[in-house]
């Protein structure tokens, strides 16, 4: 459960003002990208490449809004791509910048389009390897393998464990011992692991130290080692001097060329979704609104991480004055605006790490709070017809009513890149906020946009 908050880095820049006085009426639900938290975020990434003389690019699995690739292109040396699309995209978008791909398998027939895109191409196996490093070098390409350093660091997010046990991802030593003949090693340009989530750098260090024990023959014979993403450079509390070391050691140690991958980092706390109050259900002497964003469709992280996003304080800047519920003195605790509450309730408001609360511990919570006076619990749910379209739970100190406008934080991330329109919801427009504040649309979408994706 989760306590609104106005003051966390998340909601930061808006400053304390109601909600409404800085969106406006824009229809919901909507995507707004914080033109002015983006480049923040990049500055701060760009000062580690200075000071480190890595490079780091754009994971576009994360964040693939292009209406912003030459406000990043600015500051990063380039884009990392999944498949042919992310390649395409970042080579169209960021002319300039490097293209890197990587794939768990390539397709036959899509391989000759990334090599029109792609400078680095990373092949997950040394049957992949085999199959494809001649046509890559023969293109000019700069190819590398990922390996799997063994090394898991990561603790509840099995389902982004690269190094789980039985894992597609990566060369372990044992294949590469078996399979990585003297011609393909001599082939390769670089080495690639990506092993984290949302991580800090001593997992990073702790990832590098397992590479070089499992790998460190190998990298010495490489010109470059890119070490992924999952590095939360740009969140508050993140480690950047022992980034910075981790880099210069592995430059150092094996005089290669270090890129780094974030894609969280690029873009973290630099978006919002908004949604309104579509009704208010009672069961079992729970409060549940239904909003008209779903979980399942404009959110999906948030199921399959799965983690509760940040939410604005809906009361800021004003008091609650809707038709037939007057503010309740004793949900009226403005503590939870401004003495962090969030770690009353036991989790800061920007915190997306998974918080799995039983249906036990949310209920002795609610009695607490309602005990106490200290909010007002209510679960925010969609308006699709799976059951388990479910937001989260928050204590806001004063009662919603239909109609109200909810923002939810740090939704630039894996939201626009990943939303569907299960059961016909409408894909929610993208609006930008620029550097001075100001709201344009970016992108609108209808019902030929469901449409078309069916037939």
């Amino acid at each position: 459960m989760k306590a609104c908050s106005i003051d966390s880095p998340v909601f930061r820049a808006l400053g304390r003002q109601d909600p409404k006085a800085v969106f406006g009426d824009l229809p919901t639900p909507c995507y707004v990208i914080d033109e002015g938290q983006l480049i923040k975020n990049c500055e701060i990434l760009s000062k580690v490449m200075r000071d480190t003389g890595c490079k780091i690019l754009l994971a576009q699995k994360a964040f693939s809004n292009f209406a912003f690739y030459k406000q990043i292109g600015n500051y990063l040396s380039g884009t990392e791509a999944s498949g042919l699309f992310e390649a395409r995209l970042g080579k169209e978008e960021m002319p300039d910048k490097e293209v890197h791909v990587f794939s768990a398998a390539y397709k036959e027939e899509e391989f000759e389009k990334i090599l029109l895109y792609a400078d680095h191409i990373v092949f997950n196996s040394p049957s992949q390897l085999k199959k494809y490093v001649r046509r890559a070098k023969d293109a000019g390409k700069s190819i590398g393998l990922r390996i799997n350093p063994e090394h898991s660091t990561q603790e509840g997010h099995a389902i982004y464990d690269p190094c789980a046990k039985g894992s597609r991802l990566g060369t372990t030593r044992d294949v590469w011992d078996k399979q990585m003949t003297k011609e393909l090693i001599d082939c390769l340009d670089g080495l690639h692991f990506h092993t984290l989530c949302e991580q800090n750098a001593d997992a990073l260090a702790a990832t590098l130290y397992a590479a070089e024990e499992k790998f460190g023959d190998v990298l010495c014979r490489m010109k470059w080692l890119n070490m992924g993403g999952g590095h939360h450079i740009t969140k508050e509390g993140y480690d950047i001097p022992l980034l910075e070391e981790t880099v210069r050691y592995a430059q150092k140690k094996w005089n290669v060329q270090v890129y780094l991958e974030p894609g969280e980092a690029v873009a973290l706390n630099a978006g919002f979704l908004l949604t309104r109050v579509l009704d208010i259900v009672e069961n079992g002497g729970a409060q549940i609104a239904v909003l008209d964003a779903s979980a399942a469709c404009h959110m999906p992280d948030v199921i399959e991480m799965p983690y509760t996003p940040p939410l604005l304080d809906p009361f800021a800047g004003r008091k609650n004055d809707c038709a037939g519920g007057k503010q309740n003195a004793e949900c009226g605790a403005a503590e939870y605006a401004e003495s962090g509450a969030e770690e009353k309730i036991g989790a800061a408001a920007n915190d997306t790490a998974s918080e799995k609360i039983g249906a036990a511990e949310s209920g002795k919570a609610e009695e607490k709070h309602e005990k106490r006076g200290d909010g007002c619990v209510y679960s925010f749910g969609g308006p699709t017809c799976l059951s388990g379209d479910m937001i989260g739970s928050y204590v806001l100190r004063g009662q919603l009513c239909v109609g109200d406008l909810l923002v939810f934080g740090d939704m630039a991330i894996y939201t626009t890149c990943k939303n569907n329109t299960f059961n016909g919801m409408p894909l929610p427009n993208i609006y930008m906020r620029g550097k001075d504040g100001q709201i344009s649309l970016l992108k609108r979408f209808g019902y030929e946009d469901f449409k078309n994706r069916l037939g």
